[in-house]
């Protein structure tokens, strides 16, 4: 059965949460999404869209495999290399959120560098419900973008939350109406997508550097960062654009 599909939509790589009923989460469904990362980028994406054909993106975990289908949780360097997968892949990656984002789900929306939900849509870190700590990096990451007192509310109470709320707190980036979802992710992944590839990646190596290692390990990197775009052929598209016809007027290649 397959659990994940991918495609490539212009330069959009669009990997697709596929497995009846609700996308629940195993190191399976992990897997399969790393491979479908993997295969888009290398096909030549200039951006992901992960999104959901389910009526959830994600509902959480499959409990029933823990212990046999699902042992991630128990093997850090395993961890490590997920996350180092998701979050550090070359390109920037988008989240289309529909339904519930409970648990593992509302995880792997946070390892994408925005998320764009449904109004209709729930999100939760809902584990200490069933006595479980969150398992795949979810409150250190809700800390990243609303803060320790609200990651220590969210992940203690474990209580759903509109997407209105999770976009105040800035955790989200967008809430659209639900039918406009499917569009609003694609115009955004596009967007991304049609800009200087490389820079993008330096943008988001360095917010990702702070994130995880403070201001100082972002500045630690800044000058070799800086020698990897100056060396893209965007910068100098960017450049002679600016020159010939004004800011904004580039069309980039990717390179």
């Amino acid at each position: 059965m397959t659990i994940v599909t991918h495609e490539i939509d212009g330069k959009v790589g669009v990997v697709t949460l596929a497995k009846p009923p609700h996308n629940l989460l195993d190191d399976q469904l992990i897997n399969a999404v790393v491979g479908a990362y993997h295969t888009v980028v290398a096909a030549g994406c200039r951006a992901i869209l992960l999104r959901s054909a389910m009526r959830h993106f994600c509902a959480g975990a499959e409990m029933a495999s823990w212990g046999t289908g699902t042992k991630l949780h128990t093997d850090q360097a395993g961890l490590e290399k997920v996350w180092r997968s998701l979050e550090d892949v070359p390109v920037p990656t988008v989240a289309a959120v529909n339904g519930g984002a409970l648990g593992g789900g509302l995880e792997l929306a946070l390892t994408c560098d925005m998320i764009v939900a449904a109004d209709t849509a729930f999100f939760g870190q809902v584990e200490v419900a069933v006595g479980l700590l969150p398992l795949l990096g979810g409150t250190q990451r809700i800390a990243q973008r609303a803060g320790i007192a609200r990651a220590k509310e969210i992940s203690m109470l474990g209580r759903r939350h509109t997407p209105q709320t999770f976009e105040r707190w800035n955790i989200i980036n967008l809430v659209v109406p639900e039918a406009e979802l499917a569009a609003s992710s694609m115009i955004l992944a596009r967007q991304l997508a049609a800009g200087p590839t490389k820079v993008i990646n330096g943008i988001k190596m360095q917010a990702n550097l702070e994130a995880r290692g403070g201001i100082a390990a972002a500045d630690a990197r800044q000058v070799e960062i800086n020698d990897m775009i100056w060396q893209a052929r965007d910068r100098q598209r960017g450049a002679d654009a600016f020159f010939a016809s004004g800011p904004a007027t580039a069309v980039f290649e990717g390179d």
